[in-house]
């Protein structure tokens, strides 16, 4: 049933782009100037150098085809329903630390890289998947998988279990890995009118 509400979105997002209102610059994020690389995000490439790297081969959008689409919404499932909330706390017993998803359990900065992963086998290139830090409505900070096509910047989230645009999310958008360099930093220019926490 996922999988299928999954196609009549995409079905709606094909729709609209024919139309023409889809290709507005509103379906892909404003990236700015290189910022700042979160400290976790730092200390998981010192310990994996090779996710870290110069990304090849996403000079473009990847083409959101209806099988690719399908892939996205069924490991979006997959992870948000294996994985248990923990926070770092919990898992680690530290306050901030990037993995994958520990005995079943993770943070979203674990279920964002582990989506990446997943999409990547499956022939996503790493350059169209971008972890990107958020800020939610109440102020808290929070991570999702940013996947750019060729319909739009979609974001996979774990507290939220529809695959969105990322412009119909009540989110506010700081920065994101760079579609260049996975161990690059920029920041998001997000200019929408959305109610949100006050940024600490």
């Amino acid at each position: 049933m996922k999988i299928a509400m999954g196609i009549t979105v995409f079905a709606t997002v094909a729709a609209t782009l024919v139309f023409g209102t889809a290709a507005s610059a509103q379906a892909f994020m404003q990236q700015a100037g290189r910022t700042s690389q979160p400290v976790g995000h730092y200390e998981f490439c010192q310990q994996r150098a090779s996710e870290c790297t110069a990304t090849p081969g996403a000079k473009r959008p990847v083409e959101l085809s209806r099988e690719l689409w399908a892939q996205i919404i069924a490991v979006n499932n997959a992870v948000n329903s294996a994985v248990a909330p923990r926070t770092d706390m919990e898992i680690w017993g530290v306050e901030e630390r990037w993995s994958y998803p520990v005995k079943g359990m993770g943070d979203c900065e674990d279920y964002a890289l582990e989506k990446r992963r997943l999409l990547n086998e499956r022939g996503v290139p790493l350059g169209n998947l971008m972890v990107t830090v958020v800020r939610q409505p109440n102020g808290d900070g929070h991570a999702v998988l940013t996947v750019r096509t060729s319909l739009g910047d979609f974001i996979l989230d774990n507290l939220e279990p529809r695959v969105l645009p990322w412009h119909e999310t009540e989110y506010q958008y700081l920065k994101r890995q760079s579609t260049e360099h996975a161990g690059v930093w920029v920041a998001i220019e997000d200019d929408r009118n959305i109610l949100v926490g006050s940024v600490r």
